[in-house]
């Protein structure tokens, strides 16, 4: 992928990793539009890198199903589609208050899914895109106290494993960036909630905590975008848990090597008869 005027839409884009994945790839060249309901935020960081900013709340079906319209009305195609908006839930699930249970879910679940819906069929035409997926650690495996955002990451991950199938004869490509604690207000609501301090400290003790920064995360990410890489998996020390959740996909795509599964459309320089 050629970042150098490429079109990209960032989702969740007005502060934390999406502004900083936002501010790298406009660094890189790229066209920049970025999507929030903070519409005074969005305006403020599109000044920045002269990007475009469209305000939209993504819990609400109606603006995911009409954003990339949207977006591509006033700006051009999407080359990148990244989504990064989400949300977290700490708590005993037992406990959790169902509203917020469908909104986590809603955001960080639905919406990519549907979203991504709406991009693939212009970047098929186009026989040109990527389709970066923010997920979690978490999605790894069952962390206790995060049981709905931990559920929405995994599930997450399973629907990018199972489009990467799909579009393998095409030149379309997905990229999962799976980083741990991030020094973001999502992590600090987890460090402020007293419940976990005795698990937080365990872990830290093991030293399985690094905090990555907003901006590394995004460094990650545009670098995958370019190459493209099918992870970005942070932190390293921790890789063990990716590979073990990556292997049955690996299995599956080996049983289903040479099988058809969704478009054939050859890449731009493979020629079409």
């Amino acid at each position: 992928m050629q970042l150098t005027g490429a079109h990209v839409l960032v989702t969740g884009g007005s502060r934390g990793i999406g502004a900083a994945i936002a501010r790298e790839y406009a660094r890189r060249g790229a066209i920049v539009s970025i999507a929030a309901r903070d519409g005074e935020a969005l305006d403020q960081l599109a000044t920045e890198f002269r990007g475009h900013a469209f305000v939209a709340d993504l819990l609400d079906p109606a603006q995911v199903e009409g954003l990339i319209e949207r977006v591509e009305a006033a700006v051009g195609p999407v080359d990148v589609l990244v989504n990064n908006a989400g949300m977290g839930l700490v708590g005993a699930f037992h406990a959790t208050d169902p509203s917020a249970i469908r909104d986590v879910a809603r955001l960080n679940l639905e919406a990519p899914i549907v979203l991504t819906r709406q991009v693939l069929p212009g970047m098929l035409d186009r026989r040109r895109g990527h389709v970066v997926f923010l997920s979690s650690l978490a999605g790894t495996a069952g962390f206790g106290g995060l049981a709905v955002y931990s559920g929405t990451k995994a599930g997450l991950n399973n629907f990018v494993a199972s489009i990467r199938m799909e579009l393998k004869d095409t030149p379309i490509t997905t990229t999962v960036v799976a980083p741990g604690p991030v020094d973001t207000e999502m992590w600090d609501m987890l460090e402020d909630a007293t419940d976990y301090a005795a698990l937080l400290k365990r872990l830290r003790l093991f030293r399985l905590l690094p905090k990555a920064s907003p901006a590394s995360v995004a460094r990650k990410t545009v670098d995958a975008t370019a190459t493209p890489a099918r992870h970005v998996r942070m932190p390293r020390r921790l890789l063990v848990n990716h590979l073990l959740r990556e292997a049955p996909t690996r299995l599956i795509e080996g049983l289903t090597r040479g099988v058809v599964l969704g478009p054939q459309i050859p890449a731009a320089d493979e020629g079409i008869d």
